[in-house]
């Protein structure tokens, strides 16, 4: 039985409505929708969203739950993201203060196409494989789009897991310039085709506030949309300031601008929080975000062979290990942790409770088997954004950025417990994304 009318869940006009579906399905809509009645009944499109994502969470459940305790849900299962989809033939771009190859974008094969260091092209080769303070960052946003989580065994992957990257650092941990933003996306424009790069991610801003008609990193934003790159940029995370602004790139017109939201890391719909996240208007009145993803709670991995890494990988064995054995585990240990070097003489139950304080404080994601953590900050937001825009490239390789823009646009739902300047267009729906990208 199907009618044309306004589906209950994501407000879509001329939907037709589906009633027929079992007692278990309509319960778990229920639960991350609670005043959605079934006999409201539901469009296509929202049926599609929440079966993949009930089929992911009994597959994975056993993975994410255990002893009660709540873990960090994948990106892909939080997302309703295609599983289909994974970027395949598609290489993303990332702007960003360092590197690191790491193994989730390395093993079994390498997908990193080539790196480079346009901020200073005389530093040391070996930089890129040294694990210092200014790698981490942009590990992680090439990792939380395209990593194929195998740390974790493919449990914290992210949406486009096969995609191909290229990776341009741009500064360095303490400072990105302006100038060196806009050198990074020069070099994109030039070697798009060498390296057949369809998006750029860019996960920080630049120094100032500007028109998009005179600075010439906005300009050369619009540059590589018109070359046929997708440019995808954070918001940045100063919603907290009173005049929040949005930094170039993001401030162009034709960059998709993505702002954040706290979903509490459910499948829940009517949960969400704004985030800290910049908005418009911008200096020349264009209203940004244009949508908004998960910026807080998102999966993303340590720097190996670092004091955190080793701090993580202790944490990890200490949590897993019986009691009669945590003395020993800490003895072998010692160094690695001050805290955890004192308590080891203490009785067994003051010690897990340190190691719980430990692990919250470090963010540390026993899931993952410590090799991972949860992070926050548009930074973040954007490279899920990126990730889905890959998968639509995947299932649409002719779309234009326009047209993907507008795509991201017309599938995004709206959220009634954010305000509209704060989220743009709205939610992205990544289901809805491919269907309109599959049908262009």
């Amino acid at each position: 039985m199907a009618d044309n009318q306004t589906c209950p869940i994501c407000q879509r006009s001329d939907a037709q409505l589906l009633y027929d579906f079992d007692e278990a399905f309509a319960n778990f809509v229920q639960a991350n929708v609670p005043d959605w009645p079934a006999n409201d009944g539901l469009c296509h499109a929202c049926l599609e969203l929440f079966r993949s994502a009930l089929s992911r969470l009994e597959r994975t459940s056993t993975k994410i739950f255990h002893d009660g305790e709540y873990r960090i849900l994948p990106t892909p299962l939080r997302m309703g993201a295609n599983e289909k989809l994974t970027g395949r033939g598609v290489t993303i771009a990332f702007l960003d203060s360092g590197f690191f190859p790491h193994p989730d974008l390395t093993r079994p094969h390498n997908r990193i196409k080539h790196y480079v260091n346009v901020a200073d092209p005389h530093a040391s080769p070996d930089e890129y494989h040294t694990p210092d303070v200014s790698s981490w960052h942009g590990m992680m946003t090439s990792v939380v789009a395209a990593g194929n989580g195998h740390l974790s065994g493919g449990l914290y992957r992210g949406i486009a897991s096969n995609a191909k990257v290229v990776l341009v650092k741009v500064g360095k941990a303490n400072r990105i310039y302006h100038d060196d933003i806009t050198r990074g996306l020069q070099w994109v424009i030039e070697n798009r085709e060498r390296y057949n790069i369809r998006i750029v991610n860019v996960s920080c801003g630049g120094d100032y506030q500007a028109s998009y008609l005179t600075d010439e990193l906005s300009q050369t934003a619009e540059a590589a949309v018109r070359a046929g790159i997708v440019v995808v940029a954070a918001a940045g995370n100063s919603g907290h300031s009173p005049d929040h602004p949005v930094l170039p790139p993001a401030s162009a017109p034709a960059v998709i601008t993505v702002g954040g939201v706290n979903d509490r890391n459910t499948l829940e719909f009517d949960d969400n929080e704004p985030f800290h996240s910049s908005y418009g208007p911008t200096i020349d009145g264009l209203q940004k975000p244009e949508i908004i993803a998960p910026s807080i709670w998102v999966a993303a991995p340590i720097l190996p062979g670092t004091p955190t890494a080793a701090e993580a990988e202790l944490l990890t064995k200490l949590r897993q290990a019986p009691d009669h054995e945590l003395r020993e585990i800490l003895e072998q240990n010692e160094g690695i942790n001050a805290e955890l070097d004192v308590a080891r003489n203490l009785p067994p139950y003051l010690i897990r409770q340190l190691i719980s304080l430990k692990t919250h404080d470090a963010n540390v994601i026993h899931a993952g088997g410590g090799n991972y953590k949860h992070v926050d900050g548009t930074s973040f937001a954007a490279p899920i954004v990126s990730s889905v825009i890959a998968q639509m490239i995947e299932a649409n390789p002719r779309l234009t950025p326009q047209q993907i823009k507008r795509i991201l646009i017309d599938t995004s739902i709206r959220l009634k417990e954010v305000e509209i300047d704060r989220q743009g267009w709205g939610m992205m729906i990544p289901a809805r994304a491919i269907e309109f990208a599959s049908a262009a």
